[in-house]
Formats: structure tokens, sequence, C-alpha cells
């Protein structure tokens, strides 16, 4: 089988979200199978400098968009520290400029410039998959989601496998932008992630609960009706970690690496996070943190509505994160009028998110809906324990009383109830020493998710 992965991010080259450690980790695994894959992402202007000696593939590549012959550079190099290949597409008009989405939000905003930059991507990733003699293109969100329909569309002898790894982002466009754009002619605006969908080979999304989840209007955001027409060609595959980036035994940015066989070690990590956030330490009160995009979607509302009762409690409150405007004002706010009891930097900071998971004692998620989730992958790799909501990814990856806490109405008062649920079991130091071994022993590598994709692309192929 030879495989190409397209997407609009690939860690850590080009990130923003989650979606990125998913292109960056899950192709080393599957070439670890013996699979021949490859990833192509754009050739960004803003991570050129990350690139470390590209090699010019071809020159000049044509392709047919906004009425006339545009044409790509073709660019390969690997990906950091592996033998996979990754390609980029380089053409100035549709990729330069600042950051990697146009909308903020990665979601679309119907703008025609951002149509242009991810629908030139689907139609260059295409003509790579013709130069290649690709067998399967697998389609990673809505950026990409029209690749299924244009090889429909074209008779092309390529199978698709489209990923959703958030139905709430979903590529919708007047269909006088795309007819421009593509030269087709849809007589109504065009949503891309129900064209990726309904023309898909296979489907998959990121956790088994997920998969279920969006078959109902709770969590379909309107497509549910479609995704039921593909219910026999959906799978959810769970989002593996990437251990060689999330590892308290070998983590460069935490202070002292550790492991379940040390969790005295972890302290130290406690320590230096109550030294750096509220200035000095004391190992008998729990710190619970956040790190997320504070976002509706991430229950950032439940956090503002139990926010006066946490800081009642005998615990400190680290938070790092950036996004909607109301919930990054709010968290200001309460840092300066609760020095003592909650700390926050809006911001995203890689070595602080690591010295926070290490650092912590709870990590709580009490997300609206949640694809899959990476927060409590990470705390649990981390012997911290995650206080979550029972949905998506969560449900599948935490198990109550065994590794984590979970709440299933979203709810202000459940939520905080199982929050001193939690507190009250870190007091009592032989239920907490086990509820962190089990957490930290969970195996959530990629080679178990690359397995079920393999068995999705050869359904694919027949």
């Amino acid at each position: 089988m030879k495989i190409l992965l397209v997407a609009s991010e690939c860690a850590p080259i080009a990130k923003v979200g989650g979606l990125a450690d998913v292109i960056g980790s899950l192709p080393q695994s599957l070439k670890e199978t013996g699979t021949d894959v490859s990833v192509v992402i754009p050739f960004y202007s803003t991570i050129k400098k990350n690139i470390k000696n590209p090699k010019l593939v071809q020159k000049d590549v044509p392709v047919y968009f906004e009425g006339v012959e545009k044409t790509f550079n073709l660019w390969q190099t690997n990906l950091p520290d592996s033998s996979v290949p990754l390609f980029l597409i380089e053409n100035e008009k549709y990729f330069g400029g600042e950051g990697i989405y146009i909308e903020t939000d990665a979601s679309s905003g119907g703008s025609k410039e951002e149509a242009a930059r991810f629908l030139f991507l689907s139609l260059a990733a295409l003509k790579i998959a013709q130069l290649f003699k690709i067998e399967i293109l697998h389609c990673h969100d809505w950026h990409v989601g029209i690749i299924p329909f244009l090889v429909k569309k074209n008779n092309l002898k390529i199978k698709t496998v489209f990923t959703i790894h958030n139905l709430g982002y979903q590529g919708a466009y007047s269909q006088d932008i795309v007819n421009l754009l593509l030269g087709t002619d849809f007589t109504q605006g065009v949503n891309c992630l129900i064209l990726g969908i309904l023309n898909a080979d296979i489907l998959t999304t990121v956790s088994p609960k997920y998969a279920k989840e969006i078959l109902t209007p709770e969590f379909g955001f309107g497509l549910e009706v479609y995704l039921k027409e593909r219910k026999k060609d959906l799978v959810g595959i769970l989002n593996g970690l990437d251990e060689n980036t999330f590892n308290p035994k070998t983590d460069p940015y935490i202070v002292k690496n550790y492991s379940s066989e040390d969790f005295k070690a972890k302290e130290e990590n406690k320590i230096h996070l109550q030294n750096i956030t509220f200035g000095k330490p004391n190992l008998k009160i729990p710190i619970i943190s956040i790190v997320s995009r504070l976002a509706p979607q991430k229950g950032m509302d439940l956090v503002q509505k139990i926010f006066p009762l946490l800081v009642r409690e005998n615990l400190q409150f680290v938070l790092l994160g950036k996004g909607t405007l109301e919930y990054e004002e709010f968290f200001k706010e309460m840092a300066k009028k609760n020095p003592e009891k909650f700390w926050a930097k809006i911001d995203f900071d890689e070595n602080l998110a690591h010295q926070i998971y290490a650092g912590s004692d709870i990590f709580l998620m009490p997300s609206l809906y949640e694809p899959c989730g990476l927060g409590q992958l990470i705390a649990m790799k981390y012997g911290t324990i995650p206080v979550a909501r029972a949905v998506g990814g969560l449900k599948d990856t935490i198990f109550p009383k065994k590794t984590g806490f979970l709440f299933e109405k979203y709810d202000s008062q459940e939520f905080f109830e199982t929050i001193k649920s939690a507190l009250k079991s870190f007091e009592n130091k032989k239920i907490w020493k086990e509820l962190q071994e089990n957490a930290i022993n969970q195996d959530f590598s990629w080679k178990k998710s690359a397995k079920e994709y393999l068995r999705a692309y050869q359904k694919a192929l027949g």
C-alpha cells in the first residue's frame, strides 16, 4: 500500500492544535509496520525557517485553479527524527502571509482567501497523489474534505479515507466562491466536511465514543443525518500520544525526570511549579491545573461558575491558555484578586505546559464535547490525575477511581462535587499513589492505533 496523508498541520513543523500531533506521529508508527507512507502539507511562509535542507522535487507543477493554469513547487524533507517523507507544497500566493489559518480559531470563516488556501492544497495534493501513484489518500479534517468528492468526480483510481477530528469545524463556503476557484457547478453552498463524509471510501474519527456520539443531534452539529448514511463505513480510532515528546522519564522541559518507580522526583517538579507560580512550595496543598484553549468547547463556563467555590478549598489553581476574550479577561481578573490561590498565564508556552503537567496533582477537562482529547493523556502519562466530563475520548481513556474522575452531566455543581472527590482521594496517600501508578502505566502509544488504521486502509482497498 502507498499511503499519502494530507492535512493543514504537522507537528512539530506547523502546529496549531491536536490535528498536528496526529499528522506528526501516526505516519511514524505506520512506517514501523512496513507501510509505504508519506505526508503532504502546505509550505507556509512562516514555517520555512523550521525546515532543514529541503530538496526541490519538481518545479512549476501545474494545476487548473481560478480559471487558469497555476503552478506550485514541490519540496521534500523527512518528518523530524524519522524516515517518513514529508512533501511541502510551495505557492506564495496561497500559502504566504502570517500563520497557518486565516481565521484565528482554525474554523471556516467562509472567506474567499481561506477557501483559496485549502482548495488549492486539495488540488495540489491530488496532483501529487497521481504523480507518485498513491493508492490511498488519507484526508484529515475539513481543510481537505473536498478531496474525496474530487476523486469521485474525476473517476480517479485512488481510494480515500477521511478522518474527522472535530465536527464543530466544517469549512462552509458559498457556491460562487467554490465554483470560481475550482470551475465546478455547485448550485448551493458547499460544506467541505459534508463532501468528505459523503464521498470517502472509509470514514474515521478520533475515538470510539465520539464515533457514536456524532450520530446524535446533541453532538452531530447538524451533520448526523449524513453520518447515519455512512454508519457502516465509520470507525472510531483512538488517537495515540507521542511518547518521545511527552514522557516524564526523558522530558527536557521539566526540572527533574521521573517514572512510576520514582514518584519522589515528581515532588521536585511540584516544588518548582509552586515556586514559579505562588512563590513558595507546600507539598501538602494539592495543585489543580488547566492547560487548554480558552473556548466554550473546553467547558470554561463551568470553570467560571465554580471559581468562587474552588478558591475556598485548600488548593492552588494554575491555568495556562489563550482563546476567547471573555475567558482571558475573567482569568486575568481572578489572578489579580486571588494571588495566593490562583495563577494564570494567558498565552501558550510549551516549556511551561510540560512543567504544569509534571508539577500538578489534578488536571481539569470539563469539556462540552471532546473528540479525543490530548490533555488527559499527557496528564496521566505524568502521573497527574484527570477530572473530566464523560464524553468522547475522555470516557474512552479515563477509568473512574482507577486512573481519574468523571462526571456525566454538563453541570457546574456535578463538576465541583467531582473535584471534591478527587481532593478527598488526594488526602489518602495510599489511594493517591495507586491512582498515579495506574495512570502513568497506561499504554497510549500509537502502535495499536496504527494497526487499526491499517485495517481501515485494507477495507478501503476492498
